[in-house]
């Protein structure tokens, strides 16, 4: 009878306890912490390198997606916006159902209507205003109410000297630069394929504040004055 003790083959399927793969131990943060130390070993830089490639498509989907910095290119905008100012465009004002309003600076691409270029000006009639220039006073009427733009217009300038008449078309903008003597805006376009009016479908988005330089950093608001302007009267309406 052989006394020697024969080894027993250990069941390769049992583990001790506590000895479990480390992969199935982590949670999904620890996963995912791995799984970037991993890549960045395989990048030249490191994690440095592998931050930075992040941020800058953080910044990419943002630029494409929501804000969008856009440098004010000449003064037709001044007093609000002089040349060389940063501001950012929020391209998510007017979607999900949002219109321009009276009174709001927009970014819009004017191929076709302008220019081959993108462009800065106030919204001056939204669709169906009837929008004239000027009154006894001088002042631009919106649906026969009188807009005083004192605070807005560049020290100097008058609202207009061009005379206009024109009733905006459903979905479109009439659009105008605070500094009235030095913008080619809607009354240099009247003429022209559109009648200078901006499809609201070519609007980039709505500038809502300054960024740089940091002295003249500031929120843009909807100045007050065309919140009294009234709605307009459809075609056909009565009263």
């Amino acid at each position: 009878m052989d006394t020697e003790a024969q080894p027993t083959e250990r069941d390769r399927s049992s583990r001790p306890s506590g000895s479990e793969d480390p992969s199935e131990a982590r949670g999904p943060e620890e996963r995912s912490r791995f799984a970037l130390s991993r890549a960045a070993e395989w990048i030249p830089g490191g994690r440095i390198t592998l931050t930075l490639l992040t941020c800058l498509l953080f910044l990419l989907l943002l630029s494409a997606f929501v804000l969008r910095p856009f440098q004010i290119p000449s003064g037709s905008m001044e007093r609000a916006l002089r040349i060389g100012d940063r501001v950012l465009v929020n391209k998510l004002a007017y979607r999900f159902g949002a219109q321009p309003q009276r009174g709001d600076i927009v970014v819009f691409d004017g191929t076709g209507h302008f220019g081959h270029a993108d462009y800065v000006k106030r919204v001056v009639g939204v669709g169906e205003d009837h929008v004239v220039c000027c009154d006894k006073e001088g002042r631009i009427q919106v649906n026969g109410r009188p807009v005083d733009e004192s605070g807005l217009l560049y020290p100097g300038d008058s609202p207009s000297a061009v005379p206009f008449d024109v009733v905006v078309p459903d979905g479109a903008l009439f659009v105008l630069g605070d500094h009235r003597s030095r913008s080619s805006d809607s009354r240099d376009h009247l003429g022209s394929p559109g009648g200078g009016m901006v499809p609201v479908g070519d609007v980039i988005g709505r500038a809502d504040g300054i960024v740089w330089p940091p002295g003249h950093a500031t929120r843009l608001h909807r100045p007050d004055t065309y919140a009294r302007v009234p709605a307009a009267r459809r075609a056909g309406a009565h009263g």
